[in-house]
């Protein structure tokens, strides 16, 4: 996915959810999740998403 999509798709999900999202930067692309499903290595997120925030 790229990087401009998964932006939007963190931040849309942060908001829906009312959850903490991270970004993730894999070896195919990005990757968006919730952070607490998240257990790879932290040097991968690029950026979380708080709704809270």
């Amino acid at each position: 996915m790229p990087l401009n999509t998964a932006q939007s798709l963190a931040w849309s999900l942060a908001r829906t959810l009312m959850t903490l999202i991270v970004l993730v930067r894999t070896d195919k692309g990005y990757v968006v999740m919730p952070s607490q499903e998240y257990d790879g290595n932290p040097d991968q997120v690029v950026r979380e998403y708080d709704p809270w925030g």
